[in-house]
C-alpha cells in the first residue's frame, strides 16, 4: 500500500470541502431568504393571541385552546406566557420565556428564550395593518404559527395567508388546525 504525499492528500480533501462549503452556505442562503414584515409596532403586538393553526411541535403535543400572550419587560425584552389546554388530563399547561428584539430587524425577528441559554427565532413573517392576525416562522421553515386576535378566523383570510406561507417555501400539508375554545 502507497502512502499518499502532502499535495495528494490535499487533492482528495479539498473537493470534499469545497462541496461541504456549498451545501452549507446553499442551506444557510436558502434560510434567510425569508422575508419578515418591514416594522412592527411592539406595543400594538402585545396582548392575547390565539393559535389558529401550526406546525405541531412536541412541546405542543395535546393541547387546545392555545394562546400567548405578549407583554413589554423594563429591560426591553418582551415577556412571553403561552398556555394551553391539555384535555386528556384535564389541566392547563403553561410556558413562560423572554424574547429578545433582533437590532435592525424592525422588530420583526425576535429570539425567544424559555431557557437559558438555548434561543429560538421567532420572525413576523406577516401580520394585518390592524394587527388582527400574525404570522410567525423559522427561517429554517420547520416552525409555522398563524396567530390571530379572535378564537376563530375568517376562512378567506386564513385561505389567503395558506397562499402567502406556501409562496415563501412552506410546506402547508404540514399544518394544523388547532382546536380553540368559545
Amino acid at each position: 500500500m502507497r502512502i499518499l504525499n502532502r499535495s495528494e492528500k490535499l487533492a482528495l480533501v479539498l473537493p470534499i470541502l469545497a462541496a461541504a462549503g456549498i451545501m452549507f452556505f446553499s442551506q444557510k442562503a436558502q434560510a434567510h431568504d425569508l422575508e419578515t414584515v418591514p416594522y412592527v409596532d411592539l406595543e400594538k403586538y402585545s396582548g392575547e393571541w390565539f393559535e389558529i393553526a401550526s406546525f405541531p411541535q412536541s412541546f405542543q403535543r395535546g393541547c387546545t385552546c392555545t394562546k400567548a400572550t405578549y407583554s413589554a419587560n423594563e429591560d426591553g425584552t418582551i415577556n412571553v406566557e403561552n398556555t394551553c389546554n391539555i384535555p386528556d388530563k384535564g389541566t392547563t399547561k403553561t410556558s413562560k420565556a423572554k424574547a429578545f428584539v433582533e437590532e435592525g430587524s424592525g422588530n420583526a425577528k425576535l429570539k425567544v428564550q424559555f431557557f437559558w441559554p438555548f434561543k429560538g427565532k421567532y420572525w413576523i413573517i406577516d401580520l394585518a395593518k390592524d394587527y388582527s392576525y400574525a404570522v410567525v416562522g423559522h427561517p429554517n421553515r420547520n416552525y409555522l404559527w398563524i396567530l390571530s386576535r379572535t378564537p376563530k378566523m375568517d376562512d378567506g383570510a386564513y385561505q389567503k395567508l395558506l397562499t402567502s406561507v406556501t409562496e415563501k417555501g412552506f410546506d402547508v400539508s404540514k399544518l394544523e388546525k388547532t382546536i380553540q375554545c368559545d
